[in-house]
């Protein structure tokens, strides 16, 4: 063989290696894979397609699929406004003028608070349920029979739910037993079981001791003459009107539940943490008056497989984020068996595919089913049952259809069971619809919606549906890559590689976060659809945290800080449509609430486009929410810079923002500053005039529609007054403690470690305070988030990497990705399907840490592009294709060993581009749809 040739030869072959190696790195490093089934809801994989959303459990013998339909909420179209609250402004802002406070957050909590929904007859279902009704005989008495009663781990702090329970809300009766020593006797006990939810009844030997309807914690006091010798018996009946029940205990689960001779404690007492006995006695309690909707868990689909009760080997499930494809693979009696499932668009519908490396080899049951009381499930045809459900208390009702196609083998119905029997392969289609239409519509028919999707399914193959899917997803994901370079750890299964990353080098899995957080945007956020709520599209609880609604105060903003960075624009769209809804309801706020004209939101919103203030006066009065939503309409066009957005739809709704803010703003009397009041600093420091954060918001809006108004050419007498009040704002200020003030007095605690950082909103996401403007308010900003420390929620702790990326330390910055990524242990961080703890689940930590490490390599809100201005160490090498930057401009960039290596720019809009790398600068001017190739020291190609 000639040398040559051969050297050539080799070289060839190297490269081709290499490259298959790249390739299959790159696809292993955007998988999730694990080596065992999900044992519980934040172990299963998500799939979604906007509208729809599923969870994947992947079980051998039984595989669990719980799935959503975005638009099945509780409640109804209804006024969520206090009419004539307006008369009470002056009042509340008079009280916190003279700092009174309480006074002030008393009057507000009677007349300035939102309307709650209609409440049902508590009175009578309580006296039901004493009298009772739904349980044979009496369960206070002592030798009651509890033989066949179930039993359940007590305490439980998250609820019942938590513990077997699960969308149980009603009267429940719980029984044990314990045995008090000799020298107890003649001594008055203590019965210490500190939170039960919501009501109990509480019965020592049959008598009892102690009743308590709200949450503050039981300490009963048990006389010496209702105690036996020996055995004695805890009966309790306990009330759970809505949301968490149970005996709940204490959040720090090294303090006990249990019972003490009075003046000693529950270490020197017998503890009560055990399997106590239950009975359910009734399910279905009045309707509790609620400020706002939450967002519902539609169904529940279960395989049961018939198989033999083998060993299962070569178990693997996975979620290709390249694909969006979810798949289960294993071996049982030397089969190979494979499950692929996704959420299709384009077919408006949840697919599961199933094969095997044997003909005749698939056998299973499906059924359907729904945690909501109300719901039926009928057979359609020989080959499709349906699932109809009815929210309780609402106006909103669903239907859900499952279709099977088969290949040879047998399809019937038995028991409402789809039965199949020795397929080849098995298509599923899983489709969901509801009568929902708008805020103010829900006049549809959920059938009209599966009857759509299936009849476009028809007469296409598995294939031609997969290959749909993989097209319309992919038009997203695939306009981004990032590639932090190889490790050790990126061929162990996910599980593996969470518990390792804090403490290990594993750049790649900072890549497959920040991809994972584009997939869960796309996968529940496509244009046409709602917007991406508190848990994206994924909820499996009647009672889900916060609702699982639109928390306005940072997390339904955090959902979208990736999509214009991480160009994924067009996912704007659900927000956009969001924010015209609320501006409409907004309206009718600003008059009842403030008269004033434009439109406010406060601190939450639902399905409806609720826009009042809601739950307690110390937080809920916040009134920045629309300005803010307003920042990412302002932010859509910076980065794309289409004006004919800017003309229809974003100005419009800010003009609006700031024409309320124009009515709203008064003066200080110690200052003359304008300054906003009645609100909050979110969540933090009660009802106050004049927080930091609003001011911030303000200030941004009015300077964004200044300029807003410039570009358009219109509404000078308008820009003119907006010129005016933004110099009267009351301005950012530098505390006795070096920080920023939180509020407009000077009273900030350094030792309060609040999760909500508000008063920052300046330096991220907004740009009141920057670098280049004024490094000394800068300085204050760190170092009140200094004070706050690094501890914190999931989401916040996603809002500090943004902040110490805009603060430009980089190793700070990666500090707390792994702080964020790490294995959940009652406290922030990861759950195993990297869904962000709070805990419990919120999905924004998700999207705003991926948001943050975007925020690292590039930065574009200060007038130019700055590059890799807070690149951690361990994040050395690293190449990234299709990060966005304000201007209109689209980059590609490398870097070795912590040095820009190239950067490739392509203009959208065309225009000066102004660049920054380190000590470098230059300024070039761009044509639209140009690409512009520099070198590290950026030096024209």
């Amino acid at each position: 063989m000639n040398m040559l040739f051969r050297s050539s030869l080799l070289s060839f072959l190297f490269l081709l290696v290499f490259a298959h190696h790249e390739a299959f790195s790159q696809q292993q490093n955007n998988q999730l894979w694990y080596t065992k089934p999900a044992e519980k809801w934040t172990d299963a994989l998500p799939i979604g397609n906007g509208r729809l959303g599923a969870m994947i459990f992947a079980g051998t013998s039984v595989d669990h699929i719980q799935f959503n339909e975005e638009t099945l909420w509780t409640g109804k179209p209804r006024n969520y406004n206090r009419k004539g609250a307006s008369a009470y402004l002056p009042e509340i802002r008079k009280l916190l003028f003279e700092g009174k406070q309480k006074e002030a957050e008393d009057l507000a909590q009677q007349q300035f608070m939102g309307l709650q929904s209609d409440a049902g007859d508590r009175t009578k279902w309580v006296k039901e349920m004493r009298s009772g009704t739904g349980i044979p005989g009496n369960p206070a008495l002592e030798n009651y029979d509890d033989e066949l009663w179930k039993t359940i781990k007590v305490p439980a702090y998250e609820g019942w739910e938590a513990v077997g329970l699960v969308n149980l809300d009603g009267a429940v009766w719980f029984r044990t037993t314990f045995d008090v020593p000799e020298n107890w006797m003649a001594k008055d006990l203590v019965l210490d079981l500190n939170r039960i939810r919501d009501q109990d009844f509480t019965y020592i030997n049959g008598s009892l001791v102690g009743n308590t309807d709200n949450n503050e914690p039981r300490k009963y006091i048990i006389p010496a003459k209702l105690i036996k010798k020996g055995k004695n018996v805890i009966a309790i009946q306990v009330l759970n009107y809505y949301d968490k029940g149970g005996l709940a205990g204490y959040k720090d689960v090294k303090k006990k539940i249990g019972i003490y001779p009075q003046g000693s404690d529950v270490e020197h007492g017998i503890s009560l943490v055990k399997e106590w006995k239950y009975k359910i006695q009734n399910e279905d309690p009045p309707e509790v008056a609620q400020y706002q909707a939450s967002y519902q868990p539609f169904g529940d689909l279960n395989l049961y497989f018939k198989q033999p009760e083998l060993p299962v080997t070569n178990y693997k499930r996975s979620l290709d984020l390249n694909t969006a494809i979810s798949k289960t693979t294993y071996t049982l009696n030397g089969i190979n068996y494979q499950r692929e499932y996704f959420a299709s668009q384009p077919n408006q519908a949840i697919v599961i595919h199933l094969s095997a490396s044997k003909t005749g080899s698939i056998s299973f049951d499906a059924a359907l089913s729904s945690a909501h009381r109300k719901s039926v499930v009928k057979v359609l045809n020989d080959h499709t049952i349906s699932l109809s459900v009815q929210v309780k208390d609402g106006a909103l009702r669903g239907e859900s259809r499952l279709t099977a196609i088969i290949k040879n083998g047998s399809i019937k119905i038995i028991n409402n069971k789809i039965n199949i029997n020795k397929a080849d392969e098995v298509t599923l289609y899983l489709t969901a619809g509801t009568n929902f239409i708008n805020a103010d519509d829900v006049s549809g028919n959920p059938t009209n919606v599966n009857e759509k999707a299936l009849a476009s399914l028809k007469n296409k193959t598995y294939t031609e549906v997969k290959q749909n899917h993989l097209k319309e997803y992919q038009q997203y994901f695939n306009k981004f890559n990032i590639d932090f370079g190889r490790s050790a750890n990126e061929n162990l299964p996910t599980d593996e590689r969470l518990e390792k990353f804090a403490n290990s080098n594993d750049p790649s899995f900072v890549g497959l976060y920040v991809q994972y957080g584009r997939y869960l945007l796309i996968s529940s956020s496509r244009p046409g659809t709602q917007s991406a709520n508190l848990q994206g599209i994924w909820n499996d609880l009647l009672s889900p945290p916060w609702g699982s609604k639109y928390t306005t105060n940072i997390n339904l903003e955090m959902n979208y800080w990736p999509t214009e960075i991480l160009n994924l624009s067009a996912l704007n769209d659900p927000l956009f449509q969001k924010i015209k809804g609320l501006a409409e309801k907004g309206k009718e706020t600003a008059k009842d609430y403030y008269d004033a004209n434009g439109w406010v939101l406060h601190h939450n919103t639902d399905l409806w486009n609720g826009t009042a203030p809601i739950n307690a006066s110390n937080h809920g009065i916040w009134v920045t929410g629309a300005a803010w939503l307003s920042q990412h309409l302002w932010e859509h066009y910076l980065f794309g810079k289409d004006k004919k957005f800017l003309e229809t739809e974003a100005y419009p709704l800010m003009k609006q923002s700031a024409l309320f803010f124009e009515d709203f703003l008064v003066k200080d009397p110690k200052t003359g500053w304008l300054i906003s009041t009645p609100s909050n600093s979110p969540e933090n420091g009660g009802l106050v005039a004049g927080p930091t954060m609003d001011h911030q918001i303000i200030r941004t809006l009015f300077r964004n529609c200044i300029q807003a108004s410039k570009v358009l050419g219109k509404d000078e007498t308008f820009r003119k007054s907006l010129e005016e009040k933004v110099k009267q704002i009351a301005p950012n200020q530098i505390g006795k403690y070096g920080q920023l003030q939180e509020w407009l007095e000077d009273k900030d605690d350094t030792t309060n470690k609040h999760r909500h950082v508000s008063h920052l909103w300046g330096v991220y996401p907004g740009n009141d305070i920057t670098w280049d403007s004024n490094a000394k308010m800068m300085n204050a900003a760190k170092q009140s988030l200094l004070y706050r420390g690094d501890e914190a929620t999931g989401w916040s702790l996603a809002w500090k990497i943004n902040f110490w990326a805009r603060f430009k330390e980089g190793d700070h910055v990666m500090k707390l990705i792994k702080m964020l990524i790490k294995p959940v242990n009652n406290s922030a961080g990861s759950y195993l399907n990297l869904f962000d703890a709070h805990p419990p689940f919120q999905i924004d930590g998700n999207f705003g840490a991926s948001a943050g490490i975007a925020e690292m390599l590039v930065q574009s809100h200060e007038g130019y592009l700055d590059i890799l201005p807070a690149l951690p160490t361990e994040l050395s090498f690293g190449a990234v294709k299709g990060i966005c930057a304000r201007g209109g401009f689209e980059l590609n960039l490398n870097w070795k060993n912590g040095l820009l290596t190239s950067l490739e720019i392509k203009s959208k809009a065309g225009g000066v581009c102004k660049i920054r790398y380190k000590n470098q600068e230059i300024n070039m001017d761009t044509k639209a749809g140009e690409i512009y190739k520099l070198n590290g020291n950026l030096k024209l190609l």
